[in-house]
């Protein structure tokens, strides 16, 4: 029994010696320097790309889209054709219309010249015959009046020349009354009329297949197109988005706390996702007038107007923003993982020797990943990053710096 206790014993001298040297050991504590550098404070937030001048183009009537004349992201000027409705019925009521002015305008024509070309020619005809007849009654019924006051003449052949003098001028006027019978007042009223709501008709054909053709508003690129051929649409239904996007507007949303750090015209950097590697510069163009809920977050909407001179920002794009809150050259900088708090004051473990010491500090700007100290420390000063082994004044540590 006494040879086993004293293997036991043999066995466990090792194991507590080793416990008690690392309970006495100093523990090892990553640290990192002090130094001097540019530090650019910014504030990383999410936004979405609006257009700075944009127009949506609605159908002005129902109807079924025939055509589509551009797509998605195309440009297109003022005034050019973007979509098409179906005009037949209309067309077809613009040639009825035509056909019925062309009828109005040869009637009144018609009218203007007296009559038809035929009826007007017979009576033409017969009035230049009845004219010689009157010529030649005037003749003979003065020669027999001469000749009777001379006692040549009976005065029976005068009554009968004078009866026929008077039936010449009797067929002259009934062939006037036949001419001017040919076109009344009512007949160039009634043509009028026809003419003119002809030409009514052909003005609302023309108006209909004018708007059927739906045309841009202003000059600019097609960032949302709502419709396809095929398609039936309501008066007042969208049909496609167009603006400006050499420039446009981003609208950032920055939680209320740190809002504080932005101003207007600070810089601003936009990426996309969809176009890794790429960056849009720009400026902040007005802050918020009221904070809102975005999802659990209370946000101000910040207006940024970003530089886009090859179009690819389109509105609508979710897009990661990056304002320039501060910028301190030859800052001296820590990482800001070795800040600590006590006390509600800001401060870190600074080595000494071989013990680390409690100092505050004051604190300047910051980056994502590095803080400015204004005051409390020197460069080339090692603070003591986190570790699993709670830290304390005069606790002496092993040294380390990691890369």
């Amino acid at each position: 029994m006494k040879k086993l206790l004293v293997v036991l014993l043999l066995l466990l001298l090792p194991l507590a010696w080793w416990l008690y040297r690392r309970r006495s050991s100093a523990p090892e504590v990553p640290f990192a320097k002090v130094k001097r550098e540019r530090l650019v404070s910014t504030l990383v937030t999410n936004g979405r790309v609006e257009p700075i001048e944009w127009a949506p183009v609605r159908a002005e009537r129902p109807g079924l889209v025939e055509n589509v004349f551009v797509e998605r992201g195309q440009h297109a000027t003022r005034g050019s054709p973007l979509a098409e409705f179906s005009a037949r019925e209309a067309k077809t009521d613009l040639a009825a219309a035509e056909a019925r002015i062309s009828q109005a305008r040869a009637e009144l024509e018609l009218i203007e010249r007296g009559g038809r070309p035929s009826e007007l020619s017979a009576i033409e005809g017969d009035l230049a015959a009845a004219k010689l007849e009157l010529e030649a009654a005037q003749k003979e019924l003065a020669a027999l009046t001469r000749l009777a006051e001379k006692q040549a003449a009976t005065r029976q052949e005068v009554v009968e020349a004078s009866r026929r003098f008077e039936r010449a001028q009797a067929q002259i006027r009934s062939l006037e009354n036949r001419r001017g019978a040919l076109v009344s007042q009512t007949d160039r009223t009634v043509a009028q009329a026809k003419l003119q709501e002809a030409e009514a008709a052909a003005k609302l054909a023309r108006l209909r297949i004018e708007q059927a053709t739906i045309r841009a508003p202003l000059s600019g690129v097609v960032y949302e197109k709502a419709v396809r051929p095929g398609a039936y649409l309501n008066a007042g239904d969208l049909v496609m988005n167009i603006g400006q996007l050499d420039k446009v507007r981003v609208r950032v949303y920055v939680d209320e706390p740190e809002l504080g750090r932005v101003a207007a015209g600070k810089p601003v950097t936009i990426t996309w996702d969809a176009m890794a590697g790429r960056r849009w510069t720009g400026s902040v163009e007005r802050m918020p007038t009221e904070i809102v809920a975005l999802g659990t977050r209370q946000v101000g909407e910040i207006f940024c107007v970003i530089e886009n001179p090859q179009g690819e920002l389109l509105p609508g794009t979710n897009i990661s923003a990056e304002i320039l809150s501060q910028a301190a050259d030859n800052a001296l900088t820590i990482p800001k993982e070795a800040l600590r708090r006590s006390a509600g004051e800001a401060g870190v473990y600074v080595l000494e020797g071989n013990k680390v010491a409690w100092r505050k500090i004051s604190l300047g700007a910051s980056s994502v990943t590095r803080a400015q100290v204004l005051n409390g420390l020197r460069e080339g000063d090692s603070v003591a990053l986190p570790t699993e082994r709670p830290l304390a004044g005069g606790l002496a540590v092993r040294a380390t710096y990691p890369q």
